[in-house]
């Protein structure tokens, strides 16, 4: 693509980069923050394997991301009609099977990335790698699609909350522990919300493809009440953890409740999809935000 290219031609990276969704990536980064910050407190903390981890969730949330781009124009779900990011495929940038080789290459690295902790954690990191990409492929594209069944908001719950913080502990403390799994709880709910803001705005074109996510099946004042019970839990987890000894530093998510008191009052407020787009960004960026200080919190 020539240098001359307009802004409705951008250049090839440009094109990529925007489809790998990059306002979604903290979803992936901030389970393996917290699950690696777990393994620092018990003294536990091995870099190669983090790392090794950190590479799986970004390769598998940008292989979801892939996917979701190219099942979704499939299936009728991004339109003209649609607000927000254009998507590459619907909008003609990338053809279908450019897309769909883009997919497949990202779930492969994927999988070698997680071929590399077997060192870790045993064979059985075999089943957790291919259950985590047939869930990411699972999510829009297959025979019954999850997020096209209002499955999607567990799929994120289980696999970048749960899954992502223990496995991430695991592979490097060589054990699961409650606390382990109890810090995927509320990093499970924040990557869930950046899903329900995302479906919130697209709720109208989601509905006139069939696309029953709980924000269609259920309307908008049930998804703002679950947008604002997640935010809740998610703050309430910090006093679980001082309570049981791990020291007042680890209230130092509760920083960011004005943050989140904010996003309540913006979905609430929003008139137009449009407006969604925004707290979209910033929602990624409250998990972020609450990853690092919940992970400050458990070091000191």
């Amino acid at each position: 693509m020539s240098p001359e290219a307009g802004p409705t031609h951008p250049s090839a990276w440009r094109i990529w980069i925007s489809a790998s969704r990059p306002r979604t990536l903290p979803a992936a980064v901030a389970p393996v923050v917290v699950g690696s910050a777990m393994a620092a407190h018990d003294h536990r903390f091995d870099p190669a394997a983090a790392g090794l981890c950190l590479a799986f969730a970004l390769l598998v949330q940008v292989g979801a991301n892939f996917a979701n781009d190219y099942y979704d124009f499939a299936h009728g779900a991004d339109t003209a009609a649609r607000v927000g990011p254009r998507r590459a495929v619907a909008s003609g940038l990338v053809p279908p099977a450019a897309m769909r080789r883009a997919m497949a290459a990202a779930f492969a690295a994927a999988f070698a990335a997680g071929l590399g902790l077997i060192h870790w954690g045993g064979p059985w990191m075999l089943a957790v790698g291919a259950a985590s990409i047939v869930s990411g492929v699972a999510y829009t594209g297959g025979p019954w699609p999850l997020g096209y069944h209002g499955l999607g908001d567990v799929f994120v719950f289980v696999f970048f909350g749960l899954v992502a913080v223990s496995v991430t502990y695991f592979v490097q403390a060589g054990r699961i522990t409650g606390y382990a799994v109890l810090a995927g709880v509320p990093m499970g709910l924040l990557a869930a919300n950046i899903l329900l803001v995302n479906n919130y705005r697209d709720a109208e074109t989601d509905a006139a493809a069939n696309k029953l996510t709980l924000v269609v099946r259920f309307g908008r004042r049930f998804a703002r009440a679950q947008h604002a019970a997640s935010l809740g839990a998610a703050l309430a987890a910090p006093f679980l953890y001082a309570a049981a000894g791990f020291g007042a530093w680890c209230l130092l998510p509760l920083l960011a409740a004005p943050l989140a008191w904010s996003h309540i009052r913006r979905m609430a407020a929003a008139g137009a999809p449009a407006e969604d787009v925004a707290l979209l960004g910033d929602t990624g960026r409250l998990m972020a935000v609450y990853a690092g200080l919940f992970a400050a919190g458990i070091l000191i």
